[in-house]
């Protein structure tokens, strides 16, 4: 089989690998049907990541279940399923208290699309090896498209995190989104659905901005802090400056997500943050936890993630369009016959 290997700065190819096997009865074989790239994996392409290459590519996906080992009872072959981003056994007392991007039954930080714990693979992959699929894979619900919910195993589901929780305890909560791609995007989509009070998005790219305002958000291409403005903040640009930007907008005990990979550094206001007493979160999500709340409000019909899709692309287009500027392209095979 291929799978996309990155192998210098805005290059990327195919590279001929084994199949892979069912290693045990808890794993599955799985085809990705609609792949996209994560925010973080422009910062990648561009050559900002702390990983150096060849590696294998990709951890957003929905697949086809092409093989079960046998014991495996939540989902069979034909089924389409989300694939979550790391790598999590749902056993140890980690994955029991939610916490899945921690799981210690596989090296700390273990994911697809890098090798930080150990070498699982990209999903931009003709075949994917599940090693905990009953775990791992979640059914994706009848009627929900495949290339919009492409990013569901961690973009989407971590948009949902970032803000549904906040607003279910604080409801009509002011919420400034300061934010490079899909990530801003899909957060602004999910807070007016679930009833934030005002959406503010932060953004230089004009057609962001516009797509924004179809989700109901005010929008501007740069903000000076606005004191006690907001009562949750999102930063999702990996740009210290403006993290520091959100944390100085939020109101008195306000909370702000970070959800940017942060490889270069900078200060932040931590006085301001004492003073204002703000609480700041800087996390890769526990996605497999958040991914069934996500998808059942995707299958709501309140929320349009397909609007941030900025482009469908077939499979064989990866090496070339990948490191091209998109918001967020999916790549397709047939799903007919996949």
């Amino acid at each position: 089989m291929r799978e996309l290997t990155y192998v210098a700065r805005d290059t990327v190819q195919w590279r001929e690998t084994p199949d892979p096997v069912l290693g045990s009865g808890r794993e599955a074989i799985v085809a990705p049907v609609a792949a996209t790239s994560c925010d973080v994996d422009s910062s990648i392409l561009a050559g900002h990541g702390f990983l150096d290459p060849p590696f294998a590519l990709g951890h957003e996906c929905v697949a086809r279940v092409i093989e079960t080992g046998d014991q495996v009872t939540t989902v069979a072959p034909g089924d389409l399923v989300v694939v979550p981003w790391s790598i999590s056994c749902g056993t140890c007392d980690q994955c029991g208290a939610g916490q899945t991007a921690h799981c210690t039954s596989v090296p700390h930080m273990a994911m697809y699309g890098a090798p930080i714990g150990g070498s699982w693979g990209g999903l931009f992959s003709d075949l994917v090896r599940v090693p905990y699929a009953d775990a791992m894979l979640v059914p994706l619900p009848p009627g929900l498209d495949p290339v919009a919910m492409a990013s569901a195993g961690d973009n989407w589901s971590l948009a949902w995190r970032l803000v549904a929780p906040h607003l279910k305890n604080r409801p009509g909560a002011r919420v400034l989104v300061v934010a490079r791609g899909s990530i801003g995007l899909y957060v602004c989509d999910i807070a007016r659905a679930l009833g934030a009070g005002d959406v503010l998005y932060v953004d230089p790219d004009p057609a962001h901005r516009a797509l924004a305002e179809t989700y109901g958000a005010r929008t501007a291409a740069t903000i000076e802090p606005i004191r006690h403005g907001f009562d949750l903040a999102v930063e999702a640009t990996g740009r210290v400056g403006q993290l520091a930007l959100a944390l100085r907008s939020l109101a008195p005990e306000g909370f702000c997500e970070s959800a940017g990979n942060h490889f270069r550094p900078g200060e932040l206001p931590l006085l301001d943050m004492y003073l204002t007493g703000v609480t700041l979160r800087i996390a890769r999500d526990n996605v497999r936890t958040h991914i069934p709340d996500a998808l059942a409000l995707a299958a709501s019909g309140t929320v349009d993630p397909a609007r941030v899709v900025s482009q469908v692309l077939d499979w064989e287009d990866l090496p070339a369009a990948l490191p091209d500027k998109h918001l967020k392209p999916v790549f397709v095979h047939d799903l007919t016959t996949r």
